[in-house]
């Protein structure tokens, strides 16, 4: 019956992940079979405390993360949770190794979200990015090289810088919202109401260095984690693609998407380029 248990805890960071973002479900079900339960289990673990830093208005949020937190290590810790959420996200942290102070870092990154509403210099963003997209992209990392240290280290600043430029077109896609509905505005000196080009390009300057040097690690990715990662940068880099032919205050105006048909036109190129070496 205890695995029973275990399998009802990871279908549910498996629903949460397919519910909350068919993009990045998507982009797992392309991982090969071996990694997709541990991924939607750091992805339902990480969805959990952005939800509460970003959704639940109405309620003490700071109790809710500090008690998130809290039940986090005790789970590690006992190697079990009555939160199915937690329960396999533990799973995940004992059975890959995963450095504590990744976890750490990104709950950090998530208390900043309860009071920091602007950053004021690239040290105290690129701190919070670290914390709430790079240590995260570190624990999928874990999983990719399932074990093999020599590995994970080769691939550390790549995954680094990938999960630096995942972030930035996040904050580029949801400027307007951020700074309207959450008060924060993550890109220092930036004044939302004169978004100019000069800004704009001096961001899409530094996103293009993170997707170059990103790509060089996904080169190098295990074969069973490649075709996943480099979709999902495909993805990705489409969305920095439309950027940068908009306007800035188009930008801040429009939640730049990708249509169905484009993302699976993504998934078949990065299918062929993968098995035919050409990433």
């Amino acid at each position: 019956m205890m695995q029973l248990f275990h399998d009802v805890c990871h279908e549910c960071s498996k629903q949460v992940t397919r519910q909350y973002s068919t993009s990045f479900s998507s982009a797992i079900k392309l991982l090969h079979k071996d990694l997709r339960k541990p991924i939607y289990d750091i992805y339902g673990f990480v969805r959990l405390a952005d939800e509460v830093v970003d959704t639940f208005h109405d309620h003490d949020k700071k109790f809710l993360l500090d008690k998130f937190e809290e039940d986090t290590w005790t789970a590690i810790r006992m190697g079990i949770s009555l939160n199915p959420i937690l329960h396999s996200f533990q799973d995940v942290v004992n059975k890959y190794n995963i450095n504590e102070t990744l976890i750490a870092s990104f709950i950090y990154s998530m208390r900043l979200d309860l009071y920091k509403t602007e950053y004021t210099n690239e040290g105290e963003l690129n701190e919070y990015i670290y914390g709430s997209a790079e240590a995260v992209g570190l624990m999928c990392l874990c999983v990719f090289c399932e074990g093999d240290m020599l590995k994970f280290n080769l691939l550390k600043e790549p995954a680094q810088r990938l999960g630096a430029a995942f972030q930035k077109i996040n904050f580029l896609r949801d400027i307007q919202s951020d700074h309207n509905d959450l008060n924060r505005v993550y890109f220092p000196g930036v004044d939302i109401r004169n978004f100019d080009l000069c800004t704009k390009q001096k961001i899409e300057l530094q996103l293009d260095s993170d997707f170059k040097a990103a790509l060089a690690g996904i080169r190098s990715l295990p074969w069973k984690a490649r075709l996943g990662v480099y979709t999902a940068y495909r993805y990705y880099y489409k969305l920095f693609k439309k950027i940068k032919m908009m306007q800035p205050m188009a930008v801040m105006e429009k939640r730049v998407r990708v249509p169905d048909l484009q993302k699976l036109a993504i998934v078949m190129q990065a299918g062929v380029y993968n098995k035919f070496n050409l990433i």
